[in-house]
């Protein structure tokens, strides 16, 4: 019999898409902060995959890096005892919530979202169906866990507004069902950018390789990749945020050492750049080396892997079951 555990805490929901190995833009900007939530919220973190289904991709690699993202979750200090950690897709509840939820959203609203546009333009051989509404699995995601919190980023503030006006529109239609959702800034936070793009964020999806460091990445390829970051042409270490590719040197060093931009200037005072760049090279490697270590060792038990993800989705199951029994006998789909 399925169990879950009842709590006052508020509900919390994330995930990222196993699209590909992840970044210490992940890890920095989401991972950690995660880990630090889990004893402040009811906490649900997933493995986005099928969002990751709106750009075509082959169907074993799909379900490896799946497993890999799940893994590297438990590696970063997502505890399956603290936190409802499971794969999306073994979670039905969310498909059978999103026909629901697009049954009480309309065409137009889908179509403002910048999301849409951005991705529709980048892939015009692919705009199907599922780019269009995949705000509202999103929205579903949320919904289905009763959700108060969201931790997300600007970009992503758009869907979070989307998935209130349609939660209030339903529970305004049916009744009280839904818990509003609210945007979730945590208290620890760093936006880490590009190490060849300084003036935009450090992405997994980045053609150029050499713009972002992965969280599985050796330390040889992270002293590379340091080498080559850009910097500027005036010499000087400054905690100055226009100063983008130094600033951000200085940021990624301050997360790894739980420092302040201050303190990391006053490390690297009278210091030339090849100096922040071994410096922050190393800090990055010392940060990574037990998280590495960890993710080897748990992708390399399958029947524990295998097991954590059954859990998780049981787990989850049993608070989103309850949600979408309760939408589908307000709308007489239970008859």
């Amino acid at each position: 019999m399925e169990t879950t555990a009842t709590t006052t805490k508020p509900g919390i929901l994330s995930g990222i898409q196993p699209t590909s190995v992840l970044t210490i833009g992940n890890y920095f900007g989401a991972l950690k902060n995660w880990a630090t939530m889990q004893d402040e919220f009811d906490a649900y973190y997933m493995v986005a995959n099928l969002h990751a289904q709106t750009v075509k991709m082959d169907p074993a690699e799909l379900r490896r890096r799946s497993a890999e993202t799940f893994a590297l979750f438990l590696a970063a200090g997502i505890d399956p005892a603290r936190s409802t950690v499971f794969v999306q897709s073994h979670v039905p509840e969310h498909t059978q919530l999103t026909w629901a939820l697009m049954c009480n959203a309309y065409m137009g609203e889908l179509s403002r979202m910048t999301q849409f546009k951005e991705k529709s333009a980048k892939t015009a051989d692919n705009i199907n169906a599922g780019l269009f509404t995949y705000p509202v699995l999103m929205a579903a995601d949320i919904l289905v866990y009763q959700a108060k919190y969201i931790p997300v980023g600007a970009d992503q503030k758009q869907h979070v507004e989307l998935t209130r006006d349609i939660a209030i529109r339903f529970n305004n239609m049916y009744g009280e069902t839904f818990v509003i959702p609210e945007p979730y800034i945590p208290k620890i936070g760093a936006r880490v950018m590009s190490l060849q793009e300084p003036e935009k964020k450090m992405s997994k999806s980045d053609p150029n390789p050499n713009g972002y460091i992965r969280i599985l990445d050796e330390p040889d390829v992270i002293i590379k990749k340091l080498k080559r970051a850009v910097t500027d042409s005036e010499g000087e270490i400054t905690g100055n945020p226009e100063r983008a590719g130094v600033y951000n040197l200085l940021s990624i060093y301050s997360v790894c050492t739980n420092g302040s931009i201050e303190d990391s200037v006053a490390h690297f005072a009278g210091k030339g750049y090849g100096d922040l760049k071994s410096g922050v090279a190393d800090a990055i490697i010392e940060t990574l080396k037990p998280i590495q270590t960890e993710y080897a060792r748990v992708l390399a038990d399958k029947a524990y892997l295998n097991e954590m993800m059954k859990r998780g989705a049981e787990r989850a199951q049993a608070t989103a079951r309850k949600t979408v029994r309760k939408v589908y006998h307000k709308m007489g789909f239970d008859t």
